[in-house]
């Protein structure tokens, strides 16, 4: 016996009524970590000792900014989504889990347009 409506079954949804959506996008900004993590890594172990004026002039060449924000905005993005999940695991509150809900992707959100802003005022 299958207590879960047929819609549901058909359109995939769990019990957050969310479905597979919120799990594929997790994966696929993991993935996209990947390699601008590596990237990340070994940049910045590459530049260690650098003095400030060649440090921005690291980030003001346009693939570099371009491969930091994309960094900024994907790890944002996948911190958000498990934060997410966690709180959906673990707040039992539906008040509460809306308020943290909305704190965590508004400091998300800041968090990432202030990152983009500073590394395009540096390359601009």
């Amino acid at each position: 016996m299958n207590l879960r409506h047929p819609l549901a079954r058909v359109k995939g949804l769990g019990a957050s009524g969310e479905g597979s959506h919120h799990w594929w996008l997790q994966r696929v900004t993991a993935i996209a970590l990947v390699p601008l993590s590596l990237w990340f890594v070994f940049s910045i172990v590459g530049h260690i000792g650098d003095d400030h004026a060649a440090a921005l002039a690291w980030v003001g060449q346009p693939g570099v900014a371009l491969m930091l924000m994309l960094f900024l905005g994907f790890m944002l993005y996948h911190a958000q989504l498990g934060v997410q999940v966690v709180l959906e695991d673990y707040v039992h509150s539906e008040p509460v889990k809306l308020a943290l809900m909305l704190i965590v992707k508004g400091l998300a959100l800041v968090a990432g347009l202030g990152g983009i802003l500073a590394v395009l005022r540096v390359a601009l």
